[in-house]
Formats: structure tokens, C-alpha cells, sequence
């Protein structure tokens, strides 16, 4: 017990973005409105792939685990940053922010995990296709979405205890308007090597692996196609990576920048490094739904059918 004996604040002031303290109410609407097509958006796609037949099938089980995996990061960051930018309510208890931390880095790596399947799916349905039913069965899809999702609470499940065993005294004013592993620990009067250390290891483990496979997998996959004789042929078949290959870049295009910032832009105006750090958590659930909805024509025609049936 005495590794917790340390001193920590009850609560934590979380910021909106610097300098712009006075937009924060014409940047609740906004934000409202993100929140509603992040949330509106990805329940559409869940319920078009549970009620239409011809969706069931791995690409699109992989799909609603990405729009289930978008809703929960907008639900875990949506109590504060509303009440922050909507009622300049800054407050957070010390253990709800470890809470919401633990939840915002677990989706994150939760989604990467998933769009590595996607990209494995992709590979399959284009360089194996006849045996496409065989490698990618219900039995096997579910495995991999409980893979994934135990790998990033098992993963993760240290932060929140590297957290509590350091001393908190230099302030307890975080850099946004929800609670991060690297912002709460640069808060402590303490040696934090082991935090930064594990946060690397996690970062370059799971994330940049990910990334390093789905490029491996897109290699292949031109690999394959220029193979293939007829050029209507090619294009057939790279327009189905089309949605996930915007998808992944939606996620991984935010989170590089994100990092580059932080490591390199030490003379960037802090509101850059909050304004992209939100991005990086916003956008890719506003992103995919729209982006599913208008690259993928059976999920579009889905949902015509969907809201079809809705009687007014």
C-alpha cells in the first residue's frame, strides 16, 4: 500500500484550448454537432449491418466492431469536453480522470487493432479469394475482435497505476478538456522514466505494429493485383480497399502529427498542440460513418433500404 502513499490532488482543471477562452460557447455547437454525426452516424451503420442480410458478412462484422469502437470513444470523451466548452465546468476527480484515461487510450488502440483486421480481410478477400470463407469464418472474426480488444486492456491496464504511484504537486491543471497518460504525468514532482519508458514501449508495440503490418498487407495486395490481366479487373478490386485505406488514414495521419508536434514542436503555440490532439480524437469517429457510408455501396444501399422502412 505505501507504493499509493503519495501525495495526489482530489481533482484535476482540465483546459479548453489556450487563448481562446472567450470562443468556447460559438465552439460548443460545433463540437455538439460532431458529437451528434459521430454518435448518429456509426448507430446508422450498426443497425443497417444487424437488420440487412446481405451485410453479414466478415468486411462488415469488422465494420460495426470499428463504428462500436468510434461510439465508445465519443461517449468517453463527451461528459467533459461538453460540460468544459458548454458550461465551464473544469473539474474532474483524480480517479475519473484515471477512468477516462484508461477508456481513451483503450479504444484508440482498440480501433488500430481493428483496422489491422480490415486490412488482413482486405488481403485475404483479394489474394485467397476462394478461400476467403474458409480463413475468415463467424468463429474466427469474433475471435479476433476479442483478440484485439484484450490485448489493448491488458496493455493499458498498467497505466493507470504508474499513475497513482506518483507524487502530484506541480499543478493539477491538465492541457485539455479530457485526460491523457502523458499530460497527467508530466504534472508529477517526481522521476517519471518508467511512464515514459512504458509509454513507448506501448506505442512503437502495438500502434506502430499495427501500422507496419497494414502497409505490409497493402503491399501485397498491389503485389497481387498488378497481377491481375484486365485493368477493369484491377480497379475492381482496389476500389473495395478505398474506404478502409481513407479510414486508416483518418487515424493514423492525426495521431502521427499528434506525436510529431509534441516531440518536435516545442515552440508551437500550445492551442496547436490542443487543437490536433482533438482532432486526432474527433474526427476518425465523425469520419468513418460518412466514409463507409459514401465509398461503400452496399452499406449505402442499406441504409436507403433501412430508412425506407421508417414510417413518418
Amino acid at each position: 500500500m505505501e507504493l499509493f502513499n503519495v501525495t495526489q490532488p482530489a481533482f484535476f482543471l482540465l483546459t479548453g484550448i489556450p487563448d481562446l477562452e472567450s470562443s468556447h460557447s460559438w465552439l460548443a455547437g460545433p463540437l455538439c454537432a460532431m458529437y451528434a454525426v459521430a454518435l448518429g452516424g456509426n448507430t446508422v451503420i450498426l443497425q443497417a449491418v444487424r437488420v440487412e442480410p446481405n451485410l453479414h458478412k466478415p468486411m462488415y462484422y469488422f465494420l460495426s466492431m470499428l463504428s462500436f469502437t468510434d461510439m465508445a470513444m465519443s461517449i468517453a470523451t463527451l461528459p467533459t469536453v461538453l460540460r468544459t466548452f458548454c458550461l465551464n465546468a473544469y473539474s474532474i476527480t483524480f480517479d475519473a480522470c484515471l477512468i477516462q484515461m484508461f477508456l481513451i487510450h483503450s479504444f484508440s488502440m482498440i480501433e488500430s487493432g481493428i483496422l489491422l483486421a480490415m486490412s488482413f480481410d482486405r488481403y485475404v478477400a483479394i489474394c485467397d479469394p476462394l478461400r476467403y470463407a474458409t480463413v475468415l469464418p463467424n468463429e474466427v472474426v469474433a475471435a479476433m475482435g476479442l483478440g484485439v480488444t484484450a490485448r489493448s486492456f491488458v496493455t493499458l491496464l498498467p497505466l493507470p497505476f504508474l499513475i497513482k504511484r506518483l507524487p502530484i504537486c506541480r499543478s493539477n491543471v491538465l492541457s485539455h478538456s479530457y485526460c491523457l497518460h502523458p499530460d497527467m504525468m508530466k504534472l508529477a514532482c517526481a522521476d517519471i522514466t518508467i511512464n515514459s519508458i512504458y509509454g513507448l514501449f506501448v506505442l512503437v508495440s502495438t500502434f506502430g505494429m499495427d501500422l507496419f503490418f497494414i502497409f505490409l498487407s497493402y503491399v501485397l495486395i498491389l503485389h497481387s493485383v498488378m497481377a491481375i490481366a484486365s485493368h477493369e479487373e484491377r480497379l475492381k478490386a482496389l476500389n473495395t480497399c478505398v474506404s478502409h485505406i481513407l479510414a486508416v488514414l483518418a487515424f493514423y495521419v492525426p495521431m502521427i502529427g499528434v506525436s510529431t508536434v509534441h516531440r518536435f514542436g516545442k515552440h508551437v503555440p500550445r492551442y496547436i498542440h490542443v487543437l490536433m490532439s482533438n482532432v486526432y480524437l474527433f474526427v476518425p469517429p465523425v469520419l468513418n460513418p460518412v466514409i463507409y457510408s459514401a465509398k461503400t455501396k452496399e452499406i449505402r444501399r442499406a441504409i436507403v433500404r433501412m430508412l425506407g422502412h421508417i414510417k413518418i
